[in-house]
């Protein structure tokens, strides 16, 4: 059992970020950090895959990070997705998210330029020493092209701040073994929604989830209630999700899911170039208007 701190357990929602006419909607932002809290989400990340993280500028990363902060006012832990291709840049804006009161950051694998193994370790050596807070590694190598490795984890498994994986790699197999492995040294989240059950009976921590900016309370209650040895509840929200997780990402993540936040009053259907309006619409609507029925 990992001794480190656990930032949280459960369910965290990897949260979008809301545009109208070009700019952050800050109305809808509040609007969706609220609408996290009230239904149980057990933290809320900021400025991940899911929050279109590269097409966000500098100034804009400050503001959502202390929008956010002021609007969750300590209802529930903030983590904020800092990693970029550039070990300068991904440290200037994890000192920047500590500044301004996050409580754990999440850190992306290098992308593009597909840094070695020594690469990976110096890069999050450099990250873990520029902020006293907790680091989530993540491992999502289909965006990155680069894999997080079990020789690079056996490097950083006594940095006393990096805490935590985000595995999302897709492969149960491998967080299994990572688990088996690292147990005692990384707490391990899940970041296929699919998979949050089975990475719970893996010994993992939770998930850090898509599905959650549409259903909040269901993945809070679907890892509590397994935590709590209710696994029968778990297995029906798990199994009840899987039209649902299987639509959400028929199209590159966030597209569907800022389409199902519009289809519910939530968010303008607004993306950044190069991504554009999802071509499933009335696919989303008609799931989505099931789930809010029941």
């Amino acid at each position: 059992m990992c001794n480190k701190e656990k930032v949280f357990f459960g369910s965290a929602c990897a949260m979008v970020t809301p545009f109208k006419n070009g700019e952050i909607d800050y109305s809808a932002f509040g609007k969706l950090i609220d609408y996290q809290i009230e239904n149980g989400t057990d933290a809320i990340v900021v400025l991940g895959t899911t929050g279109e993280a590269p097409t966000i500028s500098e100034a804009e990363r400050g503001e959502i990070v202390a929008f956010a902060k002021n609007r969750i006012n300590g209802r529930t832990p903030l983590i904020v997705g800092t990693g970029t291709n550039s070990t300068e840049s991904t440290v200037r804006y994890s000192k920047n998210a500590h500044s301004l009161g996050a409580n754990a950051i999440l850190c992306v694998t290098p992308y593009y330029n597909k840094p070695t193994e020594n690469g990976l370790v110096e890069h999050y050596k450099a990250v873990a020493d520029s902020v006293d807070i907790p680091v989530i590694l993540y491992n999502v190598p289909s965006r990155t092209g680069v894999n997080l490795s079990v020789g690079a984890l056996e490097k950083l498994k006594d940095i006393p701040n990096i805490v935590g994986i985000k595995e999302a790699s897709g492969s149960i197999g491998y967080f299994d073994a990572l688990v088996a492995r690292f147990g005692d040294y990384y707490h391990f989240y899940t970041g296929n929604d699919e998979l949050t059950l089975s990475s719970l009976a893996c010994g993992g921590d939770g998930v850090i989830s898509v599905v959650g900016n549409v259903l909040p309370k269901e993945m809070h209650i679907l890892c509590q209630s397994f935590k709590n040895g209710d696994i029968e509840k778990s297995r029906e929200i798990q199994h009840a999700l899987l039209p649902l997780i299987k639509e959400l990402f028929y199209e590159v993540n966030p597209v569907p899911v800022k389409t199902a936040l519009n289809i519910m009053g939530l968010i303008e259907n607004e993306l950044r170039l190069p991504l554009v309006k999802s071509t499933r619409y009335s696919e989303i609507k008609t799931l989505i208007s099931k789930y809010l029925k029941q």
